[in-house]
């Protein structure tokens, strides 16, 4: 689809100078703070503000880049490069041994998304229009691929649970698992960089076609969110540029956050399950897809639900996967995807409320309610470890 201009946008909007310039700040504030070991609680929180707004320019930078390559390579780029930060700071807790933080954070990011910022987008976008609907099939396809994902991650823990035999080898299922995984998400990327929707469709008002892959973003879904960001016209050597430096600072960040993760829970009296399903999960990811919120507010439904609801099922066929198969190069041999119960059916009980959420193709702001309550109990209950 080409979007027409009627004015030429400028190189930064206002928009990305404030990003610019507070990720900047932050991020060498928390150099500073890590360096000079000053105050753990301060240097957490500034670190945790830097990450949020490199996941922010992380977003942008990839749809900047996205507008030079083609929608399509758009929803490629998200899927690969949108979780960087999220990554990069589990990769880092996990080689740190803070297993609670990981595993948290991983529930956390599927919660963060499927609860909090759906229930945000759906109270957004019906105080504003009252009822919404969206494509009804759209809603069903990624709700049960987004349960569908969660039980194929849950199998780990279930054997655990129940203490078949495969309890022993809880590693090897495992690997075993997050193989299958990635070879899921890998079988979905050809189709998707042939999937083209035809202009003359658009132009002729019918509704946005599904994504070839529910697990990548559509063309439109791509488009709508860079339109809803309104970054300005990046050229392609400054996308590269922008997203190479955000994803080297959301490195050094993500390392300084992690180092000061653990003295600033014991100084705040925080647990590392609370810390990384809520702070870190927000921090990481949650908050690089509010977009899901601007596009509600828009009444651009379709493309809210695609944007909100993918995240969580890429952090289970991607995410998931890939730090427990880079334990090994870690250091920690020993890290599987057995959560514990609390966690497993936290994360079982968000994939079923989307499916239920999703399935009639209607949303309103009391459901959108329901669904921040849902995650406030949940959150709350891990409050004390």
């Amino acid at each position: 689809m080409t979007t027409t201009h009627t004015e030429r946008l400028p190189l930064l909007t206002r928009r990305d100078r404030i990003i610019i310039t507070i990720t900047v700040i932050a991020s060498m504030a928390t150099g500073v703070l890590n360096f000079t070991h000053a105050n753990a609680v301060l240097a957490f929180t500034i670190s945790a503000l830097a990450l949020a707004t490199l996941a922010s320019l992380v977003g942008r930078s990839v749809e900047a880049l996205g507008d030079r390559l083609g929608p399509n390579a758009t929803g490629i780029l998200q899927t690969a490069l949108g979780n960087l930060p999220e990554l990069f700071v589990i990769l880092f807790a996990l080689k740190a041994g803070l297993y609670g933080v990981v595993k948290a954070t991983i529930v956390g990011s599927i919660l963060s998304n499927a609860l909090l910022v759906l229930g945000l987008a759906f109270v957004a976008g019906g105080i504003k229009h009252g009822r919404q609907r969206f494509a009804a099939d759209d809603g069903r396809t990624l709700g049960l691929m987004f349960t569908l994902a969660v039980f194929i991650l849950a199998v780990p823990s279930l054997t655990a649970a129940i203490h078949t035999p495969a309890q022993q080898h809880e590693r090897a299922v495992s690997v075993v698992v997050s193989i299958v995984m990635l070879t899921l998400f890998a079988l979905s990327l050809p189709a998707t960089l042939g999937n083209r929707t035809p202009d003359s469709a658009l132009q002729a008002g019918h509704s946005p076609s599904r994504a070839t892959s529910p697990i990548v973003a559509s063309p439109e879904s791509a488009e709508a969110a860079s339109a809803a960001t309104a970054h300005g016209e990046w050229p392609l050597a400054m996308s590269i540029g922008m997203l190479a430096g955000a994803g080297i600072g959301a490195a050094f960040v993500s390392e300084w956050f992690v180092a000061a993760l653990e003295p600033a829970m014991h100084a705040a009296g925080i647990n590392e399950v609370f810390a990384g399903l809520v702070i870190v999960a927000i921090a990481g990811n949650a908050v690089e897809n509010f977009v899901g919120i601007q596009l509600a507010a828009k009444n651009q439904m379709d493309y809210a639900v695609q944007v909100v609801l993918q995240s969580p099922v890429q952090i289970a066929l991607t995410i998931a996967p890939i730090v427990c198969l880079a334990a090994v190069w870690l250091g920690q041999p020993g890290f599987d995807l057995v959560f514990s119960p609390l966690l497993l059916a936290s994360m079982i009980m968000s994939a079923l409320v989307a499916v239920l959420v999703t399935f009639d193709g209607e949303s309103t702001w009391f459901e959108g309610a329901v669904l921040i309550a849902l995650y406030v109990a949940i959150a709350t209950s891990f409050w004390w470890g």
